[in-house]
């Protein structure tokens, strides 16, 4: 099992796949510094567990880890959650009471679900960011704060600036140093670490355990994982409730994790990355389990693949073939970014810049007339 070299009280992040090993990288580069992280991904990728590996090696890990779960909060409650109050503040405010900007003094403050964040609360929060200081409701006293805020999403935050549902100042203010997640589907030689890791987690626990047969195995890297590592996990514990001591075969997984499996293919080969030499954050990413990677191209580009008696600017042809192949992953996926970057196995952070290299928009598609 490859976990990552974190303190005992923090939570490994797990994962033998090339995807894994470029996070893990990115997180020993970040740490150190006081730099706001942004992370993305998403919902059960384990975007909780990429911010405390940030916090337990960075110089803040005897400090405070403190999340916020900013879509879980009413919006009439966030400011006082976040900010705290004075008492007599408002109804029911029969006291003084900290906020989490406060709980998190020298530490870390992860604001999960930060997209979710209604817009005049992320005015305030933008204040706070840029100026180190924040005034508790109620009061019109500034406090310092000394805090490194790491915040995550699922949602796609340039879509939602473009919709005018998220402040692009705060987005640029958050986005100091971004880090793409991968779905668990697209990184499937993770599995059975990170089975072991949870089952390991039983045992630790003093709780019942179980065995994965082979053929089990391969059907869970095969299953797309729509809950991602949350689900995984998830599945371990009710496994281990239904068969204690026992060894689960293929027959005993609950039918969705059998469907479409098919026991004569074998499970994906895993990622050949020594540890510590993770790839670049633009290497291409493993696909979906049934999600074709191909994109087919015209077919009158493919026939300018055989090299006329003048020659061709490969260059420019290698140029125009990338911009025609990202242009139908785009428009395959109904211009979702994410999904579009899956369909050609890159990140999504790698295809971003693609875009503007290439100034890919909506517009830019050719027309049918």
């Amino acid at each position: 099992m490859q976990l990552s070299q974190y303190p005992d009280n923090s939570t490994p992040i797990v994962g033998p796949s090339a995807a894994m090993h470029a996070i893990r990288r990115l997180v020993a580069q970040v740490a150190g510094s006081d730099a706001t992280v942004l992370i993305l991904g998403e919902s059960g990728t384990g975007k909780e567990v990429v911010a405390r590996g940030i916090h337990s090696a960075s110089p803040r890990a005897q400090g405070p880890f403190v999340p916020v779960n900013c879509g879980a909060i009413p919006a009439e409650l966030l400011e006082s959650e976040l900010f705290g109050h004075e008492k007599g503040a408002f109804t029911g405010a029969i006291s003084t009471r900290r906020g989490r900007f406060e709980l998190a003094a020298g530490g870390t403050l992860f604001l999960d679900e930060i997209g979710d964040m209604p817009l005049p609360m992320q005015v305030k929060l933008l204040r706070v960011l840029q100026e180190r200081c924040f005034e508790r409701v109620g009061s019109a006293s500034s406090q310092p704060t000394d805090v490194r805020v790491i915040a995550a999403t699922h949602q796609d935050l340039e879509q939602r600036v473009e919709d005018g549902r998220f402040r692009a100042d705060l987005y640029y203010r958050l986005n100091v140093f971004p880090i793409d997640v991968p779905a668990l589907r697209a990184r499937p030689e993770d599995v059975p670490v990170l089975v072991q890791h949870f089952l390991a987690q039983l045992a630790r626990e003093q709780r019942d355990s179980v065995a994965i047969a082979a053929d089990a195995m391969a059907a869970l890297q095969q299953y797309a994982w729509p809950g991602n590592v949350r689900e995984l996990n998830n599945l371990v514990e009710r496994l281990a409730i239904l068969f204690p001591g026992a060894e689960v075969g293929f027959a005993d997984l609950p039918p969705k994790f059998c469907e479409g499996f098919d026991p004569a293919q074998p499970p994906p080969a895993p990622a050949h990355v020594v540890e510590g030499e993770a790839p670049d954050d633009g290497e291409p990413r493993a696909p979906a389990p049934g999600v074709s990677r191909e994109v087919p191209v015209a077919a009158s580009q493919a026939e300018t693949l055989t090299l006329g008696p003048d020659g061709l600017d490969l260059k420019q042809h290698l140029a125009d073939t990338e911009r025609t192949l990202l242009l139908q992953a785009l428009e395959r996926s109904g211009w979702v970014v994410a999904r579009a970057a899956q369909l050609l196995g890159l990140q999504r952070t790698t295809l971003v810049e693609k875009m503007r290299k290439f100034e890919l928009q909506r517009d830019s598609a050719p027309s049918d007339s």
